[in-house]
């Protein structure tokens, strides 16, 4: 059952979250969106992973109907912040302060990280200070879900793993070319980091994206993956559906389902 009690949902992160690339994978966006990939140009379906936690698209996923939070609460106001190419400084100072502050159990879903490693990944910094740059991001996303659960008290947080579109392979189409080998030793780091930091935390659950879609990424065809064809470090229209997914069982595990 899927948790009736949430007066909030609040969506914080990256293009994880967003609906821009699941749609352009549909074909379900105005053509100005669809030629400029701009969110501000036209219509845009509303198919990313937040978005579908909150209501379904039954026209797309029929075998979903009803099973969105919006269905199990009516009155629920959702709020997606997250924004493309987002970092843990812009959940800091762009997103989070625009969620009204309060005691009320609010639900936050949080995809960040991956945006901050690719960053420091295409600078191409020696070893050493990619390891260091990995500990900042570890203090930082640490700092930011603390700041979450203390403005609000009786919220609930979902955190991510990120997701690996080589699937162990180091090779994302589009990317490795020019930079190299994903540094895949990093990525792991900081997804252990995202799960010993769930377990440990009280109202923070675990979705463990990187395990969901391993196995969807550049080892398979087309057919097969769950990133978008035009871009292997976004979700695809199945890979959002496979994140809403994640999220719905998350929190029905919490519940003791």
């Amino acid at each position: 059952m899927i948790p009736e009690s949430f007066t909030r949902y609040v969506a914080l992160g990256d293009s994880a979250s967003i609906d821009l690339y699941p749609a352009l994978d549909a074909g379900d966006t105005d053509v100005a969106v669809a030629l400029e990939r701009n969110i501000g140009a036209g219509r845009i379906a509303p198919l990313g992973a937040a978005s579908l936690l909150y209501k379904n698209s039954e026209e797309r996923w029929p075998e979903e109907a009803g099973n969105d939070l919006s269905s199990a609460n009516p009155s629920m106001v959702f709020q997606n912040l997250a924004t493309d190419d987002a970092t843990i400084g812009d959940v800091f100072g762009e997103q989070l302060p625009q969620v009204e502050q309060g005691d009320d159990p609010v639900l936050f879903t949080l995809t960040i990280g991956a945006n901050d490693l690719y960053s420091a990944y295409a600078n191409r910094p020696k070893r050493a200070l990619l390891e260091k740059i990995e500990n900042d991001i570890a203090e930082a996303y640490d700092f930011l879900v603390d700041m979450i659960r203390g403005q609000f008290p009786n919220g609930t947080v979902i955190i991510n793993t990120l997701y690996d579109p080589s699937d162990r392979t180091r090779i994302i189409p589009g990317v490795t070319e020019e930079l190299g080998p994903f540094p895949l030793e990093i990525l792991d780091r900081l997804n252990d980091h995202i799960r010993a930091l769930a377990i440990g935390t009280p109202r923070v659950l675990l979705a463990d994206v990187y395990a969901r879609f391993l196995g969807h990424g550049s080892s398979v065809e087309e057919a097969g993956r769950w990133y978008w064809r035009r871009s292997l470090v976004e979700p695809n229209a199945e890979g959002a559906n496979q994140i809403r997914q994640l999220w719905l069982e998350t929190l029905r595990e919490a519940e003791g389902e």
